[in-house]
């Protein structure tokens, strides 16, 4: 088993020296980016994540090693060309898990409470999910099918989160050209948090945006749109046990109330979000047609 140390227990006084850097900046330029009862749910969310996450890394780890120790194809080695080969390899499984959790509503009842602020600033990075760790692994299990070690899968994981953390804010407007059309970026990242219809389900990219331009889900910000942070119908609320389990409950009672067949019982389960079995129901590619249709008017 490689000592890999774990770097997000390291970096968590990064992560507190940055918020107050960040306040300190967004105050100088104006940016009325922060809320403190916004900031403290999404403080709560990530400490509930971080507790909630001994149960289901330990899920993980378990299930990571049973594919690797019984299964796998290959077996690669612990070295340098390998950490690049996983570098791209984790990055291409957060695409699809990101993607998926935008696009399915059983990933969404998850996903959503990332979402869930009105707010953009580095404190959003922290407003995790308390239950999708116990399933949304499910995208990277074919790395250790591969042959790649667990505990390189689980640092490169860590990486990529650690990554994502910076490009929560409104401090930093552009990066340089090139990096913009290579790595996801504060700019890309609002876009993805936004609530527009033209930004809906855009920008899943974890470390690279190029598979966003690679399969068609990238979308600039838009200097004449200014992005509307949150999610199409908010939650209004600050409670972090409200927050974790809404959509859940929601989902729960689309699926399993009223009048409907098995079909569609099931639907409601793997169907986009906003989708109803009666077609009352709006997913985001309508929104987005819609507007785009009143745009071009």
């Amino acid at each position: 088993m490689p000592d890999f140390p774990n770097i997000i227990l390291y970096a968590i006084p990064f992560f507190v020296l940055a918020m107050l850097l960040e306040l300190y900046v967004t105050t100088k330029q104006h940016i009325n980016t922060y809320e403190t009862k916004d900031s403290f749910s999404s403080i709560a969310m990530g400490l509930g994540n971080v507790i909630l996450g001994f149960a289901s890394k330990a899920l993980v780890i378990l299930v990571f090693f049973w594919v690797y120790d019984n299964v796998r194809l290959f077996t690669i080695p612990v070295t340098w060309w390998s950490f690049l080969l996983i570098f791209f390899a984790d990055d291409l499984a957060y695409y699809w898990f990101h993607r998926v959790s935008h696009e399915c509503r059983l990933f969404w009842a998850s996903h959503v409470v990332h979402h869930s602020s009105e707010h953009y600033n580095l404190s959003t990075a922290l407003r995790q999910t308390w239950s999708g760790g116990f399933y949304t692994f499910i995208f990277w299990l074919w790395l250790p099918l591969l042959g790649f070690h667990p505990a390189m899968i689980l640092l490169q994981m860590s990486i990529s989160l650690l990554y994502q953390f910076w490009i929560h804010t409104e401090a930093i407007k552009k990066m340089p050209k090139w990096f913009e059309a290579v790595f996801n970026t504060p700019s890309h990242h609002r876009v993805h948090h936004g609530s527009n219809p033209i930004y809906l389900d855009r920008n899943h990219a974890g470390i690279l945006i190029i598979w966003d331009r690679l399969f068609g889900t990238f979308q600039p910000e838009l200097d004449d749109e200014k992005v509307i942070y949150g999610l199409v119908t908010n939650i209004k609320s600050y409670n972090p046990i409200k927050i974790a389990f809404i959509e859940w409950w929601q989902l729960l009672k689309d699926a399993f109330t009223g009048r409907m067949s098995l079909k569609h019982r099931f639907l409601y389960l793997f169907k986009s979000p906003g989708w109803k079995h009666d077609g009352s129901g709006k997913v985001s590619d309508d929104l987005r047609n819609e507007w785009l249709s009143r745009k071009n008017q």
